[in-house]
């Protein structure tokens, strides 16, 4: 069953993570030269003690109470997006898109945060009233519409981290609901095309591999067709998706197959970060010593690029640590959604590790240069009021799921 000791292996992991990016991000606004991030540990102090009170609050709710009021909770979350279109506000390296609502002149957060909550919530509910998992692709439309619209909504914004956060929500709740891995790889398909669609070679390849998978794993005629069909006109419309990212976006990518094609400008944050956590060396130069970040070349060092400042400071001990704590929680979640019964808790459990995971490899991946730029907060340690408070939310649900398990008996 879900003992005390795992409940209290995810609360003393998550406080680790909030202390630990609390003085990171401390560290981030000591520079020689004025900066923007001097004081934004002080707000983010705030939104710490908000997202404490609200996690509390969220841990005395009934998971059924949460699974009657998830349609309520993501219609008001559509909504929002929708609203962003239309009046939202930008900021920072984001500031030509629309992700944030603005009363008065004052940002009051991000409806794509709430949005992934949602997005759990509903998936949960849908595929955990299912008797058997979906097994083909039409099963999986409903699905697919419940991501799909947040998904278009955030990435007309345009803001492609966010969405591709979905994306990763998406695959990690079917995987967990039992979903046959070759039918996932059918989903997934028109991304690998779209990826494998700048390369000739590559993309005549990737189609070959596609049909001997196809004809192994034998769908339904009308399926197999569509799945072709999409996979041919994703790579034919590459060139009209490229265009239709802003400018940004553009060199973004650009620059993350060869920073040094614009390193000056495009390129600099990705050379910038990589000689910070180069520098940082074993042990790091020292907390709040990183010249890097205190002579202002580290760009976005309390958001985007915060990770670097902890391999620049603290070395690769530092990071090594810091890895070690995201894994230890992420593995209590699993385990907990392993031995939760009841399939909407453990739906909704495996769900929210599965959006901690994906800003983990996103934020980490792009201050290595293993991923594109594409703007996301690390969890605890980026500096972020609506983020943070999701965060503290989802977990004060995932305590009381794990509350709910062992009050119920379930076993291991």
């Amino acid at each position: 069953m879900f003992r005390d000791a795992d409940r209290s292996g995810i609360l003393l992991a998550t406080a680790a993570l909030l202390g630990f990016g609390l003085a990171v991000l401390y560290s981030a606004g000591q520079t020689d030269v004025p900066t923007v991030a001097a004081h934004l540990w002080e707000r983010q102090l705030v939104f710490l003690v908000a997202g404490v009170v609200l996690g509390a609050l969220a841990a005395r709710l009934s998971p059924r109470v949460y699974e009657w009021a998830t349609p309520a909770i993501y219609g008001a979350a559509v909504l929002l997006l929708g609203l962003t279109l239309v009046v939202g506000t930008g900021a920072g390296t984001a500031a030509g898109t629309k992700s944030w609502i603005e009363i008065g002149g004052l940002r009051v957060g991000q409806p794509s945060e709430l949005a992934k909550l949602a997005v759990i919530l509903m998936l949960a509910r849908h595929l955990g009233a299912r008797r058997e998992p979906p097994a083909t692709l039409w099963q999986l439309v409903p699905a697919g519409v419940i991501v799909g619209v947040p998904f278009l909504l955030v990435g007309l914004q345009p803001d492609l981290g966010s969405a591709l956060v979905f994306i990763g929500i998406f695959f990690a709740m079917l995987f967990w609901a039992g979903v046959n891995p070759w039918v996932l790889l059918l989903v997934a398909s028109p991304l690998l095309s779209l990826l494998f669609a700048f390369s000739t070679l590559s993309w005549g390849l990737w189609f070959v591999v596609l049909t001997v998978v196809l004809l192994r794993i034998r769908p339904y005629v009308l399926e197999g067709m569509t799945v072709w069909l999409t996979n041919a006109g994703t790579g034919v419309m590459a060139l009209w998706l490229w265009n239709r990212l802003a400018p940004y976006q553009q060199n973004r990518l650009l620059s993350f197959m060869n920073p040094e094609v614009d390193p000056r400008a495009t390129g600099w944050h990705i050379i910038q970060s990589k000689v910070a956590i180069g520098s940082g060396g074993l042990l790091g130069k020292g907390f709040t010593q990183g010249t890097q970040k205190r002579l202002a070349f580290l760009p976005e060092q309390a958001t985007d690029f915060i990770y670097s400042v902890v391999g620049e400071e603290l070395g690769f001990l530092g990071v090594l640590v810091s890895l070690l704590l995201f894994a230890a929680l992420l593995t209590l979640l699993v385990r907990l959604a392993r031995r939760t019964s009841d399939p909407f808790g453990s739906l909704v459990v495996f769900g929210i590790a599965g959006m901690l995971f994906t800003h983990v490899i996103e934020n980490v991946g792009m201050t290595v240069g293993l991923m594109p730029i594409t703007g996301i907060p690390l969890p605890f340690f980026s500096y972020g009021g609506s983020f943070l408070l999701i965060c503290l939310v989802a977990l004060g649900i995932v305590l009381r799921i794990g509350r709910e398990s062992q009050r119920a008996g379930y076993g291991d």
